[in-house]
């Protein structure tokens, strides 16, 4: 499947692909090594590259492989359910939706295979799913069972009136308690790790 956009401000490739098509950086940076960018007709393999206002970008999106035929061995904990929302503890070493990198079931596999009613505004691949956790993190999220009620999770996410909330493991510890409230992006030296980026988010 092919995708085009106009770039409406400048932006790096990676950035502006990750926002559009609302996928992490590691699948943009997969997609991107893959060949599938194109810039204005010709392809690119630079993540970095500066776009500018006006440019066309196509994107090929491989079709994701269906898991019918791989077996989901796992169950995921529901903490609170009702007519609108799913509350479930995501366990580590889960990925929460299908990309074109991902080849092992998922999140959303287990929810279908449960037949729990989803939303489907975010398209078929992401039912129900309004955020993510990371594969290695574990913890709470919100899945929406109806259109409307994904309307209202994601406006709340957006005004804040509905936070997260990160328990992390530190190797040292601290000599006092103390709190950081400063932006956070990709390291720029590793896009593996997160790290405190001034353009990043609070």
């Amino acid at each position: 499947m092919n995708k085009n956009f106009i770039v409406q401000e400048e932006n790096r490739l990676d950035k502006f692909l990750s926002l559009t098509l609302q996928e992490t950086r590691n699948q943009i940076e997969h997609l991107i090594k893959k060949e599938y960018v194109k810039v204005d007709g010709k392809i690119v393999t630079k993540t970095g590259l500066k776009l500018k206002v006006n440019q066309l970008i196509e994107v090929f999106l491989p079709q994701t492989q269906k898991k019918e035929a791989q077996e989901i061995n796992f169950d995921v904990p529901i903490i609170y359910e009702d007519e609108d929302i799913l509350v479930i503890n995501k366990p580590s070493h889960l990925i929460v939706h299908d990309a074109p990198s991902v080849n092992e079931p998922t999140l959303v596999d287990w929810l279908k295979k449960k037949n729990i009613s989803l939303s489907t505004i975010s398209g078929e691949e992401r039912h129900g799913i309004v955020h993510r956790l990371d594969k290695e993190t574990s913890g709470l999220m919100v899945v929406a069972k109806s259109n409307e009620a994904h309307v209202f999770l994601s406006q709340q996410l957006q005004d804040k009136s509905m936070g997260r909330y990160y328990l992390a493991l530190i190797d040292l510890p601290l000599k006092d308690n103390i709190i950081i409230e400063k932006p956070i992006a990709r390291n720029p030296s590793n896009r593996l790790k997160m790290g405190i980026v001034e353009n990043g988010k609070y």
